[in-house]
């Protein structure tokens, strides 16, 4: 159960997201395009059913990833969430009516067997619960760094492919941060009750990360083509967790020659999702909402 009980609550939220996902592409192509950053973007969104329904998805995800993270290492949690896109288009294709091809097919099998390989491989565990300050700021200012650069470095981009990874990386960022403190914050509801949690920076931080990383989110997907966004988004989430995992929690990857089995199941995975964003056939298609 030690491992079964996050890696459950954690599908269920990479599912969630899925859903979320298509229904905020929906409507964010349904509004006026934006160069720039433009907080107004959401204004327009919530006028949206579509939207609306898709933050509820997101919501319900937000509270099996709590979970999950209360209950696993963010090294085990977060990976799962490269299982996002392949659900994303399966939820999509089911909304038009739409056969995924058989191309399809192979490259969600390659990013389910090598996230299978890559994390039998490295038997993710954790170490510690909470995370000292002095561990936190040069955390908190790397990936504020990292995301303030590339948020900006792709709004300066005109729409294409430049500007959607670039935003799409922004939000991988901003996500694997707004994770690694959910993951600090959620155990003091155990501990200290609600009085705790709503009394600690952590949960602040995570509710700012995580506000950041849905305007990044919707003006990555106006940005450009999910070939670009997405790659960016779904592996950048998992890589940057990984490093916050260890660095923060001092959470544990085996070594040695299992790192061979990993790097294999990652360049599966990552040949896998290059090949589903490529296939944008149903998140593509107009939206009917």
């Amino acid at each position: 159960m030690g491992v079964l009980l996050p890696v459950l609550f954690a599908l269920f939220a990479a599912l969630s997201n899925a859903l979320a996902t298509v229904l905020q592409r929906r409507a964010a192509l349904t509004v006026p395009q934006s160069r720039g950053f433009r907080p107004g973007l959401v204004l327009d969104l919530l006028r949206r059913p579509v939207w609306v329904a898709g933050i509820l998805a997101v919501v319900l995800a937000g509270a099996g990833q709590a979970a999950a993270l209360a209950t696993g290492a963010l090294v085990l949690v977060q990976p799962l969430f490269v299982l996002e896109l392949p659900l994303a288009l399966l939820i999509a294709s089911l909304l038009v009516r739409e056969r995924l091809p058989a191309a399809v097919w192979g490259a969600v099998a390659a990013v389910v067997g090598g996230l299978g390989l890559a994390l039998a491989a490295a038997a993710p565990s954790e170490n510690r619960t909470h995370v000292p300050l002095d561990r936190w700021l040069p955390a908190l200012a790397g990936c504020a760094a990292a995301a303030l650069l590339l948020a900006l470095a792709g709004l300066r981009r005109p729409p294409g492919r430049a500007r959607a990874g670039c935003l799409g990386a922004a939000t991988a960022v901003c996500y694997a941060l707004t994770a690694a403190l959910m993951k600090d914050s959620v155990p003091l509801l155990a501990e200290g009750g609600a009085a705790a949690f709503l009394t600690a920076w952590q949960t602040y931080g995570f509710a700012l990360s995580g506000l950041c990383a849905l305007l990044l989110l919707e003006h990555a997907m106006q940005g450009g083509p999910l070939v670009a966004s997405q790659p960016a988004l779904t592996l950048g989430d998992a890589t940057v967790s990984i490093v916050l995992g260890v660095a923060l929690y001092d959470e544990h990857l085996r070594t040695g020659w299992w790192v061979l089995p990993q790097l294999a199941g990652v360049a599966l995975v990552c040949a896998g999702i290059v090949a589903l964003a490529r296939a944008e056939t149903a998140e593509g298609a107009p939206p009917t909402a």
